[in-house]
């Protein structure tokens, strides 16, 4: 099996050579490369070749792009591909498609390549590396051959750089065990959705459905497996693992994240905080070894407030938080908190609630890691990077109220259109977002209710999703968003209400531990990104407390997150494992 060392002492062509069909028909990538070792780990060898690429130039690049086979193409009929296509092609069994996938792939094939220029490239051995299916593939490149040229372009590339690093991984006899893992329990959780939602094969978790409690189950009977020292579902649903170190009542670093989901939501957002730590505590207790201080590891019951307006219910109640009028509220089927907890077989009392507030003085600090939810690592082809901040927010809920008319008899001048004046309100919130540096303002729910083709809207409901860097940015946003709905519902002669859900303040990273995890991505040989999150986080929650920092892992699909298509590979899973590990390390020795 290649070596690393071997690499790093071999000449130019030998190091060209002995990465031979890394990349398709491109050996001057390997040759540029060269001169930048040597390479400390194997992350540093893929990252150099990334780099290679991305300062190689548009020209080189497209080259490397149409150096590609089509999927199913003339070359796979005929045999000719390289053994290392050939072998990936039959992993997903392109060499046996039907007659019918072999036509249609054909056709989106031939469509594809004369609207771009280039073949479809995909890695078809997917984010785990054992093989995408047939359907997958097709899914894939019908919804791919619609994408903006410049973004296809990219999108291809780093479909290239994943078929590479597989191909470096199988050379070097690398597996990412501790990321294969976190990317299974990821894949078998959720097979748990709420009923409406898997019968379309969607993924939905809302608090303390059957399909959360579901979850809760499997994610305590894995940190027993694991290890854990002890397991426990709290008062408001947390599964909480304990791994001690040599004195239980030693301080403990808290960590974790959040494992229910928005609806229609991918596999990785909060749940992957909650496995990373757990199965570095698997591969200590298989090592038979104890960190100085314990770990405590946290899966949050509850942080999107889909169920309940009640944002960060999990997390909140660790540090105080929990309001106790969210135990009267009422989900859409009538059913109140306090109803869903003693169902679900919690308490529902404040008292036990309360008494889930953690002393900060038994706690080194708080880390979370978390998918990126948004694009910027997968720009950069980097797989890791530090939070240096958490945004400031604020969500808003408001109904505006015209008056209901006929479309037809109703003349223009005459009409109260609730619709229109929440479609002005939407056109200045993104004028005014766009205009303030950092700032993002979303109208993400807009709804006429009752709503018909032919009657003037008399009501509609509406979201408003403020962020920006600071609590003072934020609040002149809103203040600026709040004062436009008055003036365009006085303008319209129209009524409104408006309240106030969620508001959650900056939550800037503690110098300290935003150092460890800058040193835990550099030992592992990749260039430092510092970022801010503008997503929330249960760190926002656990930063009133405790010191606390972020690490984000890479997104596939430009970081799309609450959606299907949000991904992550056990590659970069496995990264974040041993950037874990190394921040543990350094607790350890300091």
């Amino acid at each position: 099996m290649l070596q690393l060392a071997t690499l790093n002492a071999a000449s130019q062509a030998e190091f060209t050579a002995l990465l031979d069909g890394v990349y398709e028909h491109s050996p001057w990538i390997a040759t540029r490369a060269w001169s930048l070792r040597p390479f400390a780990t194997l992350a540093a060898l893929k990252h150099a070749l990334v780099q290679t690429v991305r300062d190689a130039g548009h020209e080189n690049q497209l080259g490397l792009m149409r150096a590609h086979p089509e999927l199913a193409g003339k070359a796979t009929v005929a045999g000719t591909l390289t053994a290392e296509s050939t072998s990936e092609q039959s992993r997903a069994g392109l060499a046996h498609c039907t007659p019918e996938e072999f036509a249609r792939i054909t056709q989106l094939n031939a469509t594809y390549t004369a609207r771009f220029g280039w073949p479809f490239i995909l890695a078809v051995r997917g984010p785990r590396g054992v093989g995408l299916s047939r359907a997958q593939i097709l899914a894939t490149l019908q919804r791919r051959v619609d994408h903006p040229a410049d973004f296809e372009f990219a999108e291809s590339l780093r479909q290239i750089h994943r078929i590479a690093e597989l191909r470096l991984n199988d050379k070097l006899g690398f597996e990412p065990e501790l990321g294969n893992t976190v990317w299974d329990w990821c894949e078998q959780l959720a097979a748990h959705s709420e009923p409406a939602w898997a019968e379309k094969g969607e993924l939905t978790t809302t608090y303390l459905t059957g399909a959360h409690r579901a979850c809760a189950a499997d994610i305590a009977a894995w940190m027993r497996d694991c290890g854990f020292d002890s397991v426990e579902i709290d008062a408001v649903g947390n599964v909480v693992g304990v791994y001690h170190g040599p004195d239980p009542h030693a301080p403990r670093l808290l960590t974790g994240s959040h494992y229910d989901t928005v609806r229609n939501a991918g596999k990785y957002d909060g749940r992957i905080g909650a496995f990373i730590p757990m199965a570095c505590v698997r591969a200590l207790h298989r090592a038979g070894k104890r960190l100085p201080f314990g770990l405590e590891v946290v899966a949050f019951a509850e942080e999107e407030g889909q169920r309940y307006k009640a944002t960060f219910l999990g997390s909140g109640a660790l540090v105080g938080g929990f309001n106790p009028q969210w135990l009267e509220q009422r989900d859409k089927d009538g059913i109140s908190m306090r109803e869903a907890m003693r169902h679900a077989g919690l308490p529902a009392e404040l008292s036990a609630i309360a008494a889930l507030r953690r002393d900060p003085a038994q706690y080194l600090g708080f880390v979370e890691v978390h998918i990126e939810q948004g694009p910027v690592l997968n720009a950069l082809d980097l797989p890791l990077g530090i939070v240096t901040s958490i945004n400031a927010s604020i969500r808003l809920v408001g109904e505006i109220i015209g008056m209901a008319s006929h479309a037809g008899t109703t003349p223009m001048a005459t009409r109260r259109d609730a619709a229109c004046a929440a479609a002005e309100l939407a056109l200045f919130l993104e004028r005014r977002a766009a205009a303030d540096g950092d700032s993002v303002g979303t109208m993400g729910l807009l709804e006429v209710p009752g709503g018909s083709i032919n009657v003037v809207p008399g009501r509609c409901r509406f979201s408003l999703d403020l962020r920006a860097p600071t609590n003072a940015q934020r609040d002149r946003l809103r203040d600026d968003v709040l004062t436009e709905l008055a003036a365009v519902c006085q303008r319209r002669g129209l009524r409104y209400t408006v309240e106030e859900t969620m508001r959650e303040a900056a939550a800037p990273s503690a110098p300290d531990w935003q150092r460890r995890w800058e040193a835990a991505v550099a030992a592992l040989g990749l260039p430092l990104h510092r970022l801010p999150s503008g997503a929330g986080h249960d760190a926002m929650k656990l930063h009133t407390a405790l010191p606390q920092a972020m690490l984000f892992v890479r997104g596939e699909n430009a970081g799309i997150s609450h959606n299907p298509l949000e991904s992550s590979t056990a590659d970069d899973l496995d990264l974040a494992c041993a950037a874990f590990n190394h921040l543990l390390e350094q607790l350890a020795t300091s």
